[in-house]
């Protein structure tokens, strides 16, 4: 591919490697700076027309691979040029292979889900003009010495028939393992993963559990109430086999469950002589003029006669 600036002087290897920076190389010694700003626009120029070509190639709807993509992802660009062919002085790119590190859920032989993170291969394209040359094994191999992997340690995004016998010609990749998403692994891809291990917290030795002791059981057993009415529960409790013998200065009193813990008879009395009466026995005692204390001494005074009389 061949491009308005000069391709040779802006990347002075034979294969540049870019990250999301999209910073120019270091120039070699004596060759005239354009601005900076000029030669970021020239690699943002380049990537775009490489991911325009391979989407092209593929047969794909819209690129994979831009320069604002570069830009908001922690990918890696491989540019592999050629050097012998100078149109115009210029130099021009033959091909790319785009990589980054993704968090996957892959199937492994037995059909379990493992969540790993491995070098993917994103994009690969090289010129129809120069393919069967050895550029893609030269640009590839160059990519796996960078980047310290082995070929069956790679997860490939969606990879086109050409790339699958690139893979199984150079590096005998031919058995794939299945998966429910776009990547593709082969086999031997578990053989070096060494996921993590989870933490657990250290269990505790059987020496280091002491039962309760006497006083702990006797604590719990005691719940310390206020003083009734105000411990009433909400549910009434099981009356005991044999209750208690109700004293008759209570009279026909509401059945009250147990108190805990036990309160003497006087501080009882005491606390119920300070309670109010109900207003609703006030109203009865106002509404009914016979319950008066004036009324009940007029009824007693009458003689025994005049009382049956009523």
């Amino acid at each position: 591919m061949e491009f308005p600036f000069d391709v040779d002087a802006l990347f002075p290897e034979r294969i540049t490697v870019l990250d999301q920076h999209l910073r120019p190389p270091a120039r070699r010694p004596g060759t005239t700076t354009p601005a900076r700003v000029d030669l970021q626009q020239q690699i943002m120029t380049i990537i775009d027309e490489l991911g325009k070509a391979s989407a092209k190639a593929q047969n794909l709807s819209a690129p994979i691979t831009s320069a604002s993509r570069m830009q908001s992802n922690r990918h890696v660009v491989y540019i592999l040029k050629d050097s012998s062919a100078r149109p115009a002085g210029k130099g021009a790119i033959i091909g790319f292979i785009k990589v980054g590190y993704k968090k996957l859920f892959v199937l492994d032989d037995r059909e379990a889900h493992n969540e790993v993170e491995p070098l993917c291969i994103l994009d690969f394209y090289i010129h129809e003009s120069v393919q069967r040359h050895g550029h893609g094994r030269e640009l590839f191999q160059y990519m796996l010495q960078k980047e310290r992997v082995e070929p069956h340690q790679l997860a490939i995004d969606r990879p086109s028939p050409k790339l699958l016998k690139f893979l199984n010609k150079h590096y005998n990749l031919e058995t794939t393992v299945p998966q429910v998403n776009n990547f593709v692994i082969f086999e031997g891809f578990f053989a070096h993963q060494h996921p993590p291990a989870r933490k657990l917290p250290p269990k505790r030795a059987e020496g280091d559990i002491k039962p309760y002791s006497s006083s702990d059981r006797e604590f719990l057993k005691v719940a310390v109430e206020p003083p009734w009415p105000l411990n009433r529960a909400p549910r009434r409790a099981t009356p005991p086999a044999h209750p208690p013998p109700r004293s008759s200065s209570l009279g026909n009193s509401p059945e009250r469950g147990p108190l805990r813990p036990f309160v003497p008879e006087q501080e009882l009395l005491r606390s119920l002589r300070l309670c109010p009466p109900h207003p609703t026995a006030r109203l009865l005692l106002a509404a009914d003029p016979g319950g008066s204390p004036a009324q009940r001494r007029r009824t007693s005074s009458l003689p025994r006669s005049e009382e049956s009389r009523y």
